[in-house]
């Protein structure tokens, strides 16, 4: 058996998040700025299973205390290996709840990331997709287990480690490429996951990510919203439907190559999300990177939850020179954004369109 080795790319949410967590609708994308490894090495006639601990990341010998203490700080306590361990765990669990039978041969893990951390875009769930795709091959089970149930597998991976988080980032990182996601209600009774629609990526506009070097004060992730919708508050309610519908409106916008319509539903959802969970929660650095953003005139929301900024220049290039000075100004960093195509063949994702 050879060895395997896949990527999962960063994502960007560009609309509609965080309502992937109450039934509602995103656009998202992943970027090829930034991206997580998993190889897999089978292991010789009877050797063990072997998760391997990044030397940097999973860091267990420190030079002080300390140091230690600086490394928690900065990058807390938590590596990749716990990640494989718990996709491995779902992932078996899955085949034997659903008879798929695997082959009795161990394998060796190893992991390797440069998505910034606590920068909200999902570097743990790309180590733990790009892991799957390797048991998939592994085992050669990826024929047997849908492409729209992946994220699921994925997403329940980090529930077993008490991560809080909704479908889209694992559907973004699965299909790779643009994806509009639909997770409403009808869909997850009936099929058990969302419609996710694949998009041609061509239809994006020049995009930029604004991120803090150190992002310490990334505010909290949900807060208090999800309580509140689940006890009918109205406010958090309507506005979270109105957060759905931007994605929607936001196909629309691409599809008709509408960028300033695009940049307009971008700022509303940033400012819907605001509203509804407050600047304790949003966090000073974050709000700080939306106001750089949007003082020269661009459009700009998270990613994500928070501790990174997608943002839109609508009046081209001038405009850019303008963001990336006063995001420097700021002690942001700024890149352009590279889109990741999608990694899945034709048979297994919907061809864009």
């Amino acid at each position: 058996m050879t060895e395997q080795e896949h990527r999962a790319y960063a994502r960007v949410g560009l609309l509609g998040n965080p309502s992937d967590m109450y039934g509602g609708k995103t656009l998202s994308f992943t970027i090829s700025n930034f991206w997580a490894t998993v190889h897999l090495a089978p292991s010789n006639d009877g050797g063990p299973l072997v998760i391997r601990p990044h030397p940097r990341h999973d860091l267990v010998d420190f030079a002080s205390l300390p140091q230690l203490v600086t490394r928690l700080q900065n990058e807390g306590y938590n590596g990749g290996v716990r990640l494989l361990m718990a996709i491995c765990k779902v992932f078996y669990s899955h085949c034997i709840q659903h008879g798929i039978a695997l082959k009795e041969q161990n394998f060796t893990l190893s992991y390797d990331t440069n998505i910034p951390r606590q920068a909200g875009l999902s570097g743990s769930s790309a180590i733990i997709c790009a892991a799957l795709s390797c048991l998939l091959d592994f085992y050669n089970v990826r024929h047997l287990i849908k492409v729209e149930i992946r994220p699921n597998i994925i997403l329940d991976a980090e529930k077993e480690l008490g991560i809080v988080a909704g479908l889209q980032d694992r559907v973004a990182q699965v299909y790779g490429g643009l994806v509009y996601m639909d997770f409403g209600k009808e869909h997850m009774d009936t099929l058990g996951h969302g419609v996710y629609t694949p998009l041609d990526i061509n239809l994006l506009p020049p995009l930029h990510l604004i991120y803090a070097d150190n992002p310490s004060d990334s505010g909290k992730v949900h807060s208090t919203v999800r309580q509140r919708w689940l006890d009918g508050e109205e406010f958090i309610i309507s506005s979270m439907e109105e957060v759905a519908r931007l994605a929607l409106d936001g196909r629309k916008a691409l599809l008709d190559k509408n960028y300033r319509e695009l940049a307009r539903l971008m700022n509303r959802n940033f400012d819907l999300r605001r509203q509804m969970f407050g600047d304790d929660v949003i966090g000073t650095v974050n709000i700080k990177m939306v106001e750089a953003a949007r003082s020269v005139g661009a459009a700009a929301k998270f990613t994500g939850s928070g501790g990174a900024v997608v943002a839109l220049c609508p009046d081209g290039e001038a405009q850019v020179l303008l963001l990336e000075k006063v995001c420097r100004d700021a002690g942001f960093l700024v890149q352009r954004i590279q889109v990741a195509p999608s990694p899945l063949p034709l048979t297994e994702g919907n061809p864009p369109f």
